[in-house]
C-alpha cells in the first residue's frame, strides 16, 4: 500500500479538510501547500503504480512520519518546551500509523481493539501490543499493510456513520 493509499484513507476516516492536512505537514516539518496535498491524494489504481502522473506527489516514508507528527500536533497541541517538529524514527510506516493515531485521538488499547473488530477483524491484545511496542524490542512485530487497512476501516466505520 502506497503512503498517499494511506493519506486519503485516513483523511476520509477523520474528515480532514486539505487546507488542514497542509497545516499537519507544516506542523511536521514539511512546507506544503493546498495545491501540494491535492497533488498527493489523487486516486491512482495499482495497475498504474508504475507509471504515475507527471504532476502526482508521491509521499516517502520520511514525509508520512513528518504528517503523523504534524496530526499529534494538530491534535493535541505542541508539547511543553517542544521547539520544532520531533525528529525522524524510521520505524515501520504501519506501525508510526497506529501509534501516532492513538496518541492524536487520545485512544486506548480497547478503542483500538474495538476499531478492528468494527472491521471485522479479531486482534488479542497481546498482538496488539506488540505492534505498539518500539522497534527493537524483543516483542516488537511489524505492522503488515492488511492490518493498517483494517485499522483505517474500522477507524472511518466509527468516525462516518
Amino acid at each position: 500500500m502506497l503512503n498517499n493509499d494511506i493519506l486519503i484513507r485516513l483523511r476520509y476516516a477523520l474528515d480532514i479538510k486539505d487546507t488542514d492536512m497542509a497545516e499537519m505537514f507544516r506542523l511536521g516539518g514539511v512546507d506544503m501547500r493546498k495545491e501540494d496535498v491535492q497533488l498527493m491524494l489523487k486516486k491512482v489504481d495499482e495497475d498504474e503504480y508504475d507509471e504515475l502522473p507527471e504532476d502526482y506527489i508521491r509521499v516517502n516514508n520520511a514525509m508520512m512520519e513528518q504528517f503523523l507528527n504534524g496530526l499529534v500536533t494538530f491534535k493535541r497541541g505542541k508539547r511543553p518546551g517542544e521547539t520544532g517538529a520531533p525528529p525522524l524514527t524510521g520505524e515501520s510506516v504501519n506501525n508510526q500509523l497506529l501509534k501516532k493515531v492513538k496518541i492524536a485521538l487520545s485512544l486506548t488499547s480497547e478503542d483500538i481493539l474495538e476499531l478492528f473488530d468494527l472491521a471485522g477483524v479479531r486482534v488479542s491484545k497481546g498482538e496488539l501490543g506488540a505492534i505498539l511496542r518500539k522497534e527493537g524490542h524483543k516483542n516488537y512485530r511489524e505492522c503488515g499493510d492488511k492490518f493498517a487497512r483494517n485499522f483505517l476501516k474500522g477507524l472511518t466505520l466509527k468516525n462516518r456513520e
